[in-house]
């Protein structure tokens, strides 16, 4: 009778220590994916040197939708490795634009990634999801950056590596309202057989 006891008390145990563990993750979960958690990171340095193309628009046309277009730019490493690619995608006729950051895999996905625009204020970008050689940080672009970015100089990247170091890389702007502004370098057709 006892040993029963003691095996029920001890399954129960084990079900709300279950139950707690999954509570735990689920809340550190909902923290990590959260703009609100404030980070403060160890210290900070600049990336190793990156080699930024120039700013390029091209467009992918669907029958029957709107004109996609991406106006982007690529940082490569010296070793030809993908650094960081940034991605303002818009829609024709739409408003709404939204802005992705393809970044290296191991960094801290918990501080997002930031943008500075000339020392202006700084716009947080959440990571979204990760591959095995990229994570993706995405948002709705805030209209008060796309204008900062056709009026600047200088878009300031900031991430958070595994050692907690602030890394930060500098993007040129200079090219990037022209080019936005003007038509795609390349157009994609897509047919879509039914």
């Amino acid at each position: 009778m006892r040993h029963q006891k003691l095996s029920q008390i001890s399954s129960t145990i084990a079900r709300i220590s279950t139950a707690a563990l999954l509570l735990l993750a689920l809340w550190g979960l909902a923290l990590a994916g959260s703009p609100e958690v404030e980070f403060t990171p160890r210290g900070q340095r600049m990336a190793r040197d990156i080699k930024y193309g120039d700013w390029r628009k091209v467009c992918f046309q669907t029958p029957g939708t709107k004109v996609v277009c991406r106006t982007t730019i690529s940082g490569i490493w010296e070793t030809g490795q993908s650094a960081v690619r940034v991605d303002l995608i818009e829609r024709q006729g739409e408003g709404a634009a939204r802005l992705q950051l393809f970044l290296p895999v191991g960094l801290y996905l918990q501080a997002g990634a930031k943008l500075t625009v000339d020392q202006g204020k700084q716009h947080r970008i959440p990571y979204v999801w990760c591959l095995t050689n990229t994570c993706i940080a995405a948002d709705a672009a805030d209209p008060d950056l796309i204008r900062e970015m056709n009026a600047g100089k200088k878009l300031v990247l900031e991430v958070v590596d595994s050692n907690v170091l602030a890394v930060s890389t500098t993007l040129p702007l200079d090219q990037f309202a022209a080019v936005r502004n003007a038509d795609p370098a390349q157009i994609f057709q897509q047919d879509i057989d039914e």
